[in-house]
């Protein structure tokens, strides 16, 4: 394949890679890393195999690794091939760089010291999500990996209950069913949702259920591959103090709190710790 030979100026070029399939990339994503002085990547196997697929040439250019246990060393060696007027092309491990990535760090830095920057975009597993999850991409917001620890998670999850917008969350296929429940459980089992699974790759999948059963689904049978969920906002009709109360009441004259509250969180789409805190409130005013 033929590269565009025009030499690049000085400064720091990000570059979008595939999140799968490799013609995926980019013409000028391909000029680019053909033609950077210095290469950096996420992970350097990958940008290699990449190249090597498309017939890149390294030409004896090394491929910096740049990743979360990098050091500061690592930045500041690249900020010092910019100001000796060198190109530098940066790759994360797949998708467009920054995006859950760590070339935070580097763009702040480059920013920060006023030099020239600049990207060629590409794919993300983010836009792809929400194109073929079905859910409204009006408005959306991105969290990103949640906390591994359930009361963290959950915690993380209370704070965007009533963002208005589709919530876009990425996964590991291990902690999916754990991260589904806790879904289910603090921003509503009937709130629907969408779980994307390895996007553009042979066995891309998409399953689209309520959070309830999506985490009944994937409960103690993690899939594999690369994950994004997408959540729904709430859409439950506003309830009152007045009717909650009284729905509680009935309800706990015949069942346990516990049960009481599943029972009225879920009916109404509420998340279960403002019922259940309700509910606690109801016990004390009787007392």
């Amino acid at each position: 394949m033929n590269y565009d030979k025009t030499p690049l100026s000085a400064g720091l070029y990000f570059v979008g890679v595939p999140i799968g399939t490799a013609r995926d990339i980019t013409l000028r994503a391909l000029d680019v890393l053909a033609s950077a002085d210095v290469l950096a990547a996420e992970d350097t196997r990958s940008l290699r195999r990449l190249m090597d697929i498309h017939g890149v040439p390294l030409n004896n250019r090394r491929i910096v690794a740049m990743h979360d246990h990098s050091g500061a060393g690592v930045t500041e060696k690249l900020l010092e091939d910019i100001r000796a007027g060198r190109a530098v092309a940066y790759a994360s491990e797949a998708g467009m760089p920054l995006i859950a990535d760590p070339g935070f760090e580097l763009a702040r830095a480059v920013a920060k010291a006023g030099l020239p920057m600049t990207c060629a975009p590409g794919p993300s597993a983010l836009p792809t999500a929400l194109a073929l999850g079905g859910l409204p991409t009006d408005a959306f917001f991105f969290a990103g990996f949640l906390p591994n620890a359930a009361t963290a998670r959950k915690a993380a999850m209370d704070t965007l209950r009533e963002i208005p917008g589709t919530l876009v969350f990425y996964e590991s296929p291990k902690r999916l069913g754990a991260m589904l429940r806790d879904a289910a459980e603090v921003l509503g089992a009937y709130r629907e949702a969408a779980v994307c699974r390895e996007l553009t790759k042979k066995f891309e999948e998409i399953q689209r259920a309520p959070l309830g059963t999506l985490a009944e689904r994937y409960a103690g049978s993690p899939p594999k591959g690369e994950i994004v969920v997408l959540v729904d906002r709430g859409r439950s009709e506003t309830v009152n103090e007045i009717d909650l109360e009284t729905e509680l009441s009935g309800a706990l004259s015949e069942m346990s709190m516990r049960d009481a509250v599943d029972l009225v969180s879920q009916a109404h789409g509420l998340p279960r710790r403002k019922v259940y805190q309700a509910a606690l409130a109801m016990g004390k005013d009787e007392t």
